[in-house]
């Protein structure tokens, strides 16, 4: 009985011991495995810096591996990405545009409500990102859209004043060209400026731009008839005239080196390009305006967060976890946010973090902190009318196609397109 009893006492007292040091080990195990996260990065400008600060950010998350895809420029972000996510292959961290974006792309998305800088976002730039009360992504920036140009070549030219006036732009250009200054770098082989900001510019003008929407969708308005995208035609033909040829051929980086060495005076892009200008001419000083598609003298740059950074909802419980916590790392820390306004060079959408006061940033927020309405439109246009804007105009540019037509082939893919959102 007694022999009994000590193996009953021994098989307990083994059981607690093997109790009591597994969870000890389990846990160290457990914290000496990597987590890979893959983040889909759309700025070209800011690739290495970018790659930079993820490897900062693995030096203090020593158990975090990340691998950064850049993609944009001339590649289309959003070509592949949607067949990666169909069979389950898809980043960890991407981006998204918000409004119809969101409402097609959410069955991907992760809930973020829960993270703590919701509360630090300004004012209105988590709208386009939210469904249903919940929030989907964490906004990446804020930007601003017009015309960058050159100071030397403007003092050279004698134009002492910025232009406001669509009059006044064409009177600049002449005055660039009488001193051998070419005035535009036309970069329209890459069909999001034409789709997305010059439409988005447009739809701006609108004294209701999402009413303006829904009567298109209606019948009840057309591109054909409205003034601001029969001017936004004129502004593609201004460039056009005192433009650098084969405008429809020449992509972003051929344009951006026209610019930078000096052989024109402006292009049409935001203050997403200052990195680029910084590392390529640092001594060029460059400034930004917005495009006056009329004579009423109250042009404004579209400002606006152009996109979010989202959280795939098909990821791991792990490597969600880490997701989460880069971005948190990115929105509230001092060393990320450090890197994004210096290195960067991003305008923060929250209020916790300054934001810039020189340079083509700070012209944009400049703009964006006196705005309460104009903003980057094209994420609440139906999702195919992105490309489909960006092969009509497209077309234009390269004289396929009559002003009239191209207005008309607008409202055509709007009703149509409509239909189906």
């Amino acid at each position: 009985m007694r022999k009994k009893l000590f193996y009953v006492l021994l098989t307990v007292l083994l059981l607690l011991l093997s109790a009591s040091s597994m969870p000890p080990e389990k846990e160290k195990k457990q914290a000496g495995e990597t987590v890979s996260l893959t983040i889909r990065n759309p700025k070209v400008e800011v690739a290495a810096e970018f790659e930079n600060m993820v490897r900062l950010y693995e030096k203090t998350h020593p158990h975090v591996r990340i691998q950064v895809e850049t993609v944009g420029g001339i590649s289309d972000d959003f070509s592949d990405l949607k067949t990666q996510m169909a069979v389950g292959e898809g980043p960890d961290i991407f981006t998204n545009v918000g409004y119809a974006a969101t409402k097609e792309w959410i069955r991907y998305l992760e809930d973020l409500s829960e993270e703590s800088w919701v509360a630090d976002a300004r004012d209105g730039t988590l709208d386009p990102i939210t469904e249903d009360g919940k929030v989907y992504g964490m906004p990446m920036n804020i930007e601003g859209f017009g015309i960058i140009y050159n100071k030397a070549l403007f003092q050279k030219a004698g134009i002492k004043e910025l232009p406001d006036t669509y009059t006044e732009l064409e009177e600049a250009a002449s005055q660039l060209i009488k001193v051998g200054v070419s005035p535009f770098a036309n970069g329209y082989y890459e069909e999001w400026k034409l789709g997305h900001h010059l439409t988005s510019l447009a739809f701006a003008e609108q004294s209701d731009p999402e009413a303006f929407m829904s009567d298109l969708a209606a019948g009840k308005a057309s591109f054909a008839d409205n003034i601001s995208f029969q001017n936004m035609l004129r502004f593609l033909d201004l460039t056009l005239t005192y433009g650098s040829p084969h405008a429809a051929t020449t992509d972003y980086y051929a344009e951006m080196e026209a610019f930078q060495k000096g052989e024109t005076a402006m292009i049409v892009q935001g203050n997403w390009v200052e990195p680029l200008l910084e590392k390529q001419e640092p001594d060029l000083d460059a400034g930004m305006f917005p495009i006056p598609l009329d004579d009423g003298g109250n042009a404004q740059l579209v400002t606006g967060v152009p996109s979010y950074w989202v959280v795939n909802k098909q990821s791991g419980a792990a490597e969600k976890r880490e997701a989460k916590r880069f971005l948190r790392w990115m929105a509230e820390s001092e060393e990320g946010q450090a890197y994004q306004t210096e290195q960067l060079r991003f305008i923060s959408a929250f209020r916790s973090v300054r934001p810039p006061e020189t340079n083509l940033s700070g012209d944009a927020w400049a703009q964006y902190k006196q705005q309460d309405r104009r903003n980057f439109n094209w994420s609440s246009y139906p999702p195919p009318m992105k490309d489909a804007f960006g092969r009509i105009l497209k077309q234009y540019v390269n004289e396929e196609m009559s002003k009239q037509d191209a207005l008309q082939d607008l409202d055509h893919v709007w009703r149509q397109n409509s239909l189906s959102y």
